[in-house]
């Protein structure tokens, strides 16, 4: 068993705080650009509109991260707080708005440069686990988005939260939805027909699925609790998203075949 007492503060410049999950966000992207740019993309030209295109995917995680989380996760709070919807700084983001969010800004960016929406969009898939493995990092750190009580050797105590022993749900996704992600994924695009469509929408099956399961260890939204058949809200979204995938996986490669 562990205790967890960390301070979410990584560190401090003057006054201005720097905090993990800005840490988190930063670094992956970085090196989200830096696995994309300088190992898979070989075409010099793609690769200078790949510099331009994550402009718009750093806007599209924050709107749609944002605002995923201000109308699906909690609707009546911020219509009451309106003015508290751009204060990302307290915290309230969405991983499922968050990809909602790239979609529409590789839409607009493919649409605007004439390029294959889905080729961008395979991309991100294939480097996005590196920025959820170190998000959902930041996560155990910052003692949130933390799991159910249980009595297993590996439990954790969220000090900052309460004196009960917890799952670390945030590093069974780290794992699952990170490390493994990426290698399975990488490993596909190794191995299977190049298509475009077939990563990304396997990114959607394979995310859905760890996500899923891994929602049962983890605690619900207090003021969400659980849902129909005593699913969370995040366990809703991931089946659509899953029934998404798997009907982009068939239209882009099965049906192709």
């Amino acid at each position: 068993m562990f205790i967890n007492n960390f301070d979410p503060v990584a560190f401090q410049v003057f006054s201005l705080e720097i905090r993990w999950y800005s840490l988190a966000y930063i670094v992956g992207l970085v090196l989200g650009w830096i696995y994309c740019n300088k190992i898979l993309i070989k075409d010099e030209d793609k690769k200078k509109l790949f510099d331009e295109y994550i402009s718009y995917i750093i806007i599209g995680i924050i709107l749609g991260g944002r605002l995923g989380y201000v109308f699906i996760y909690n609707p009546s709070y911020y219509l009451e707080n309106f003015s508290e919807i751009p204060m990302i700084w307290n915290g309230g983001m969405s991983f499922h708005g968050a990809v909602l969010g790239i979609v529409f800004a590789t839409i607009i960016f493919c649409k605007k440069n004439n390029q294959n929406i889905f080729y961008y969009l395979d991309l991100i898939s294939l480097s996005a686990p590196i920025g959820i493995f170190l998000g959902r990092i930041s996560n155990f750190i910052n003692s949130e988005l933390y799991g159910r009580e249980t009595d297993i050797i590996w439990s954790v105590k969220f000090l900052q939260i309460d004196n009960l022993y917890r799952h670390p749900s945030q590093i069974y996704e780290a794992i699952f939805e990170g490390v493994v992600l990426f290698i399975l994924l990488n490993f596909f695009h190794r191995k299977l027909i190049k298509k475009n469509g077939l990563i990304s929408s396997l990114f959607i099956i394979y995310y859905s699925f760890f996500r899923f399961f891994v929602e049962f260890t983890r605690e619900p939204d207090a003021h969400i609790g659980l849902l129909i058949f005593s699913m969370s809200m995040g366990q809703i979204i991931s089946i659509i998203f899953f029934i998404t995938g798997t009907f982009l996986f068939y239209k882009n490669y099965v049906s192709k075949k």
